[in-house]
C-alpha cells in the first residue's frame, strides 16, 4: 500500500506506508505518554484528576498515559496546559534511548521531589536534605 503526499493542491510524491515504520511511531507514542505520567506525578496529580482537567474519562487518560491511544495535536495542547509544560515537554528526551532500569530510578526521583514539596515543616526537609547528603557521601 502507497500513501500519498501532497504539497498544496497537487501530490509530489508517493512513498510507500511502510516508510514510517509502524513500531517508531508507537515508540514516540509510548515516549509522549511516559513524559504525561512523570509531569503528572510530580505534579501529585492522579489519573482521575488529570483527566477531569483536560476533559477526558479516567479510561482515556489511561490510554493516553500507556501510549495505548494516540493524542491528537490540540488534546497534547489541553494536557500541556493542564500540566503547566510547553508541548515541547513531552517530546525532550526523545532522541536517547533510555532503559528500563533509568526509567525507574527516573520516576523514584520525581516521588522523592514530591513528597519532599508536600513536607510543610522546615526542619524536617532540612533534616532530610541532610540525611542525602550524607547517604552519597557514603558511597
Amino acid at each position: 500500500m502507497t500513501q500519498l503526499a501532497t504539497g498544496g493542491d497537487t501530490p509530489t510524491q508517493i512513498r510507500p506506508a511502510s516508510a514510517c515504520p509502524a513500531n517508531r511511531v508507537g515508540s514516540v507514542d509510548k515516549h509522549v505518554g511516559q513524559r504525561i505520567r512523570d509531569r503528572r506525578v510530580m505534579l501529585g496529580l492522579s489519573q482521575q484528576q488529570m483527566a477531569e482537567m483536560i476533559g477526558v474519562t479516567y479510561q482515556q487518560a489511561h490510554k493516553y498515559a500507556r501510549g495505548i491511544n494516540r493524542i491528537s495535536a490540540g488534546r497534547l495542547f489541553e494536557i500541556g496546559r493542564a500540566l503547566s509544560v510547553p508541548i515541547a515537554f513531552f517530546y525532550e528526551g526523545l532522541d536517547g534511548a533510555e532503559d528500563e532500569t533509568s526509567s525507574h530510578r527516573h520516576r523514584m526521583c520525581l516521588e522523592l521531589a514530591r513528597n519532599f514539596a508536600s513536607i510543610s515543616n522546615e526542619k524536617h526537609q532540612e533534616a532530610i536534605s541532610q540525611l542525602a547528603r550524607t547517604l552519597a557521601d557514603q558511597q
